[in-house]
């Protein structure tokens, strides 16, 4: 197939070096001129990401039980990955690769809990992966998440490729389990190809609104302007070879130059930290360049700067085994060679953050580089201000990612911390003089349930949003703030006395006097108890009480027709039935209103009775 000629080289490993190879199996990996692309699985849940993955791990002798079948719900919960070795991937892809084979020693796939884990582990400034495969359902579209990762994406500038996943779906799909989806296209019927051609362009829109060339693998002939669609059945294994072949001829042409930082110090990424018996603390890693070897200083990011420690012991996956899902089965190695999962132990591994970067130094001067790296990883590039919200991660590179979206819509940050929400964390946004600051932003972590019983019992109303996709925790917010302004304009609103127009109903007096009561239509504006009443300018009482039927009202708006007591009048005397009286404001309300938001009515009633006091005090209200 001409889509996947190009620099892809032929096989140099002789049988004789592949058997010694397989025999060392103290060492993990080989000391090459290149070492294996590093590919991300995303998209949206229950797409089929772990479904793919499960597949690729049940190929070959080597191959596992589904991790799916244990996980809880068929979601993914943790990050993972899975080597599949080049003898694999040949194996499997050779029809499309037109008898050339994958010269990188095979894949690391990285299976993430969506998007999160990707878009919070990074390595040499930009994302950890080196490819993505971004699974998209085609039955069901671009999905929040799906969005949400071509946004990373985009962001990373990370190449990647999209399976349309679950094409058995499709009315009357003729399926066949680990058919390339090259001959199964040519095998469905003409109503089949019909409905999928439907699915296919809804895509291409979907993507076209997020600012990215679709079109289907076969058809392109220039990857660097079009992101190749591959049609798949993860459950099948349909199409899942003709997706390989893409990210290895994709890898073969384009990857090259970065796949070949195999060699001095180790570099690795982590990706989770672990209680295991009989070790302690351990760290799961991705080394995504050079070496690490048993008994290596490392230098890792802790929470209070850089931590200096040993590895003392180091351990791969057993065959195809996913990492979080290796069991027991795990390899007492010497040496690891990039890339690759691998888990360490090591003495003082305490505050050890999540997402940041390991340091194989070999000498003084790289372990002072080395220090110096991590305590500025350490300090998190994330500028605060003396006002603002408070923002919670579980790893540095999701904190930094919402800061980054917070500082584009210019929400001030004045704490950023990883870690769970805690009590400490819901008393420092109570101490925010803003109610709008007194929120709490966490991305990927949770709420510790003595921090939620601190947010229920909040009297300044304090406010946690979570979640695991930043732009949920960015509409919730939005709604939040929307509904807090109500709320606070409401309150304000009852503390300060509004001007109003009202209007004394004919025939509806009921006492002319000590107090007055008379039926009154508020014709502008709103009245309150204890505002004063002026007829031509002049005062002519005070509403004593506001009642509608047997109801007892604190003010009335504008519309409204009630009873309203008056002190000091008597009707028929300073006011008459079918007078306009205007409800009058302290000078010291006037001048909050002037800052506040008014109606129309509002604002002209408040004008005309600015004009009214300054005749006698020019400066009144101001």
């Amino acid at each position: 197939m001409d889509w996947l000629t190009g620099p892809v080289t032929q096989r140099r490993t002789s049988t004789s070096e592949q058997s010694i190879l397989k025999g060392k199996q103290h060492e993990v990996g080989r000391m090459s001129e290149r070492r294996q692309p590093i590919v991300a699985v995303l998209g949206h849940v229950d797409h089929g990401k772990t479904s793919l993955l499960d597949h690729v791990r049940s190929l070959g002798e080597q191959g596992r039980s589904s991790v799916m079948d244990r996980e809880a719900g068929g979601i993914t919960q943790h990050i993972g990955a899975t080597e599949v070795p080049s003898e694999i991937l040949n194996d499997l892809c050779a029809p499309l690769l037109g008898g050339k084979e994958f010269d990188s020693p095979g894949l690391l796939f990285i299976d993430t809990p969506g998007h999160h884990s990707f878009s919070s582990l990074r390595a040499r400034g930009g994302s950890l992966a080196d490819i993505a495969i971004l699974i998209v359902d085609v039955m069901e579209g671009c999905r929040p998440q799906t969005r949400e990762s071509l946004r990373i994406l985009k962001q990373s500038k990370t190449p990647f490729v999209v399976a349309a996943n679950k094409v058995d779906r499709i009315h009357g799909w003729q399926y066949q389990e680990g058919r390339s989806m090259a001959i199964s296209m040519r095998e469905q019927s003409k109503e089949v190809h019909g409905l999928f051609d439907q699915r296919y362009w809804e895509l291409v829109g979907q993507f076209a609104e997020e600012g990215f060339n679709l079109e289907r693998y076969e058809r392109i002939k220039d990857f660097t302007k079009e992101i190749a669609m591959v049609p798949i059945s993860a459950r099948e294994g349909e199409g899942v070879q003709d997706l390989l072949a893409v990210v290895i001829g994709l890898a073969e042409r384009y990857l090259s130059d970065q796949l070949t930082d195999v060699k001095g110090s180790g570099e690795a990424t982590v990706l989770e930290m672990k209680e295991e018996r009989g070790l302690g603390k351990t760290l799961d890693l991705i080394l995504h360049r050079g070496t690490i070897r048993k008994g290596d200083e490392v230098v890792l990011v802790g929470d209070r700067g850089a931590i200096n420690t040993h590895v003392k012991g180091l351990f791969s996956p057993r065959g195809m085994s996913e990492m979080r899902d290796a069991g027991d089965r795990w390899d007492n190695t010497e040496a690891v060679y990039a890339a690759a999962g691998v888990k360490i132990s090591a003495p003082s591994l305490d505050g050890v953050l999540v997402g940041t970067t390991l340091r194989v130094v070999s000498s003084e001067e790289e372990r002072e580089i080395a220090m110096g790296a991590a305590n500025e990883e350490a300090n998190l590039s994330i500028e605060l201000d003396e006002e603002g919200v408070c923002i919670k991660s579980d790893t540095v590179g999701g904190l930094e990612a919402l800061a980054k979206e917070l500082r584009e819509i210019d929400v001030p940050i004045r704490e950023a911390s990883i870690g769970k929400v805690s009590r400490r964390d819901i008393r420092s946004a109570e101490a925010s003089s803003e109610p709008l600051n007194r929120l709490i932003m966490a991305f990927s972590t949770e709420i510790l349930e003595e921090a939620e019983e601190e947010v229920a019992a909040s009297e300044v109303g304090v406010k946690h949003i979570g979640s695991d996709i930043i732009y949920r925790i960015l509409e919730e917010r939005e709604e939040w703030v929307e509904e807090r302004n109500s709320e606070l304009e409401e309150e304000r609103r009852g503390l300060v006395v509004y001007p109003g127009r009202i209007m004394l109903l004919p025939d509806h007096t009921f006492r002319i006097s000590k107090p007055a009561v008379v039926g009154v239509r508020v014709l502008a504006g709103r009245i309150h108890i204890g505002q004063g009443l002026l007829k031509d300018e002049s005062k002519v009482g005070r509403i004593k009480s506001i009642r509608s039927g047997q109801e007892s009202l604190k003010e009335a708006k504008q519309g409204a027709e009630v009873a309203i007591s008056v002190e000091g009048v008597t009707v028929g005397r300073q006011i008459d039935e079918g007078d306009v009286l205007l409800v009058d404001i302290p000078e010291s309300h006037a001048r909050k209103l002037r800052k506040m938001e008014m109606t129309s009515v509002e604002k002209e009633v408040y004008e005309e009775l600015l004009a009214i006091h300054r005749k006698n005090d020019h400066f009144w209200g101001r």
